[in-house]
């Protein structure tokens, strides 16, 4: 076999599905460059030809020319892999490898859907792999350490559309994160731990990249010491970029003073919740909810955009939480919101405590989307906690908000954050909660007082 010609898919939702003329759906803002897929066909040896196809921006071609098909995924879109899997294998039979979050935690199931498992990351499993695929005796399972990210091939982004994205141009300096937050499969996945590539390399990457980056880093300043010398090497190279990383940058003025000379204008935060409480039963304790309106103010002040996670759901949260948060969101002036259903990821402490509670109903993995309530709270209903989110979101990206956000914005965020961050976004998430029926259930939530 002189080629392999490997097709790596990544399934998603119905609802975001492109079209079968190819059309994507929804808006690109959430699209992002796959560097996942782009980091795996770069991992691969000579001998095979990677064609990437991502649901999100055509349909699937099950008649596609391939010799071996792999497919990576997540908890909610695992139905749809497994579903593509069964075809290929049993109505082409194609021989499929299952990849991703879901497949490292739940191997077992994966592999009644697939002829081999790659647990963990594919840098480390691919040579072996392909080795085997070749002599034809693919294992079951592939298994190998956490990969060294010191001189990892460069993805070659023109494997994808790079028009159907945000931007093609993402990269990573770090993997993982060192923190044990109940609820997080991304620590899980790997291991607890943070990976840092070489400064050098990730610099001589950024310059051959437009000026306008994404970092896909699962917190980036998790290793200090290296953001600082990160940051530092990138001030030369004149970029704009964002990333996610945790609260606590706002309060270090060194690395914040050094991050906005390095370029940053817009951060994922995970907040996650205004109590402490809840912030404590999910080990998340480093963050501190009476400093966050403080923090963000900080961030402001730099010139940083303020993408702000949080989850509801905790056990200590009641009824009141939804005008608590709201009220936060509102007088702190965050730029935009992800507000998601607690969601117990297999693999994680979180879905082990409540499963050995009984307190998980629903194990139809489709519905761990953020979107749906799968497990029993505390102190609310089912209807509450799904209304209750609805109805957040419903109510900060109103119309008039927006608008007020966007007013606000002009005297603190640059150009780049505001139109290529900023208004997608607002915007981007007024389509998707409209197209996916959130604002209509928003509406038929009356939001409890919370205490003064």
């Amino acid at each position: 076999m002189d080629k392999i010609k490997f097709l790596l898919i990544n399934p998603t939702s119905p609802l975001w599905r492109a079209c079968e003329r190819g059309r994507p759906r929804g808006p690109r803002v959430f699209r992002f460059s796959m560097l996942p897929s782009l980091s795996i066909a770069a991992a691969m040896p000579p001998e095979v030809e990677t064609r990437i196809l991502d649901e999100d921006v055509e349909p699937i071609d099950i008649d596609a020319d391939a010799d071996l098909i792999g497919i990576s995924c997540m908890t909610f879109n695992a139905p749809r892999a497994y579903e593509v899997a069964d075809r290929f294998r049993f109505e082409k039979g194609k021989p499929v490898i299952l990849g991703g979050f879901h497949p490292t935690f739940l191997p077992e199931e994966a592999i009644q859907h697939a002829d081999a498992v790659c647990v963990g990351e594919a840098e480390p499993n691919v040579p072996r792999l392909i080795e085997d695929f070749k002599a034809g005796c693919l294992r079951r399972f592939y298994r190998e350490r956490l990969t060294d990210l010191k001189g990892l091939p460069r993805p070659d982004r023109s494997l994808i559309r790079r028009r159907a994205y945000i931007t093609p141009d993402v990269l990573q300096a770090t993997r993982g994160c060192p923190y044990r937050c109940k609820f997080c499969s991304i620590a899980a996945f790997h291991d607890y731990r943070i990976r840092t590539r070489p400064v050098e390399e990730v610099i001589d990457e950024l310059a051959s990249l437009g000026r306008h980056i994404i970092f896909m880093d699962d917190n980036l300043i998790a290793d200090r010491d290296y953001a600082m010398q990160l940051f530092a090497a990138m001030i030369p190279l004149n970029k704009i970029w964002f990333s996610q990383c945790a609260v606590g940058i706002a309060s270090d003025e060194e690395l914040l003073r050094l991050a906005v000379r390095s370029g940053c204008r817009g951060l994922f935060i995970g907040f996650e919740s205004i109590t402490q409480e809840s912030l404590r039963g999910w080990r998340k304790g480093r963050n501190r909810a009476r400093d966050y309106r403080k923090q963000v103010r900080r961030l402001h002040e730099a010139g940083i955009g303020v993408y702000a996670g949080f989850v509801f759901g905790a056990d200590s949260d009641g009824p009141e939480i939804f005008e608590a948060t709201l009220t936060f969101l509102l007088d702190s002036g965050v730029d935009a919101l992800q507000a998601t259903r607690l969601t117990p990821f297999p693999g994680t402490p979180l879905y082990d405590e409540l499963d050995a509670q009984g307190r998980i109903f629903d194990k139809d993995w489709g519905h761990y989307d953020f979107a749906h309530v799968v497990f029993e709270p505390l102190h609310m209903s089912r209807e509450t906690l799904h209304r209750g989110t609805a109805w957040v979101l419903r109510e900060f990206y109103a119309r008039r908000r927006i608008a007020r956000r966007w007013w606000n914005q002009m005297g603190y965020l640059g150009w780049a954050a505001f139109t290529r961050v900023s208004v997608p976004l607002n915007l981007g998430y007024r389509t998707r909660l409209t197209a996916n029926g959130t604002m209509d259930l928003g509406s038929r939530f009356a939001a409890p007082r919370a205490c003064a």
